[in-house]
């Protein structure tokens, strides 16, 4: 089971690389800022199919990416062992999003229906574009058109429920 077919997982990101000799792991993180996910443990990696919790020992920034070191995980061989595992977290690990704001992972699946009533379809995935997010639609049919909707609150978005 994904992060995203388990409603109480949230993912941040993977194990990219390997840093050193010590078990140290390079992250790449889906956080904004990308330091965010090391505020987070224990992580959860999902290996052979489960989420396996790891506490975080340490990490820091480090060039355009994260290293962290993670209990459990000695030296290099361990931290090999752990390259291109999903990281996520428990949904109970994320502060309550603030009055007017929501987590990206609260917006997917919703279905999106025009003020007139009109089905256009699911939030499927949100990407940034640096003036605002994007909320990428598809419909449900068998053409499964793609939308892309801004997401700016009350003139575009009116309603989210």
């Amino acid at each position: 089971m994904t992060a995203t077919e388990d409603p109480g997982m949230i993912m941040l990101g993977r194990v990219s690389g390997l840093f050193g000799v010590k078990g140290w792991i390079k992250v790449y993180s889906d956080t904004e800022p990308r330091d965010n996910i090391l505020n987070y443990s224990p992580w959860y990696l999902q290996r052979k199919g489960e989420w396996q919790p790891c506490e975080v020992i340490s990490g820091r920034p480090h060039g355009k990416g994260i290293v962290a070191h993670l209990a459990n995980c000695p030296d290099r061989d361990a931290a090999a062992e752990l390259m291109g595992c999903s990281i996520a977290i428990r949904r109970e690990q994320l502060p309550a999003a603030g009055e007017e704001e929501f987590y990206w992972s609260d917006l997917r699946d919703l279905k999106v229906i025009t003020s007139q009533g009109v089905e256009l379809g699911r939030v499927e995935n949100l990407m940034e574009t640096g003036a605002n997010d994007v909320l990428v639609v598809r419909e449900s049919n068998e053409a499964g058109r793609e939308r892309l909707i801004p997401f700016i609150r009350h003139q575009v978005i009116h309603n989210v429920d």
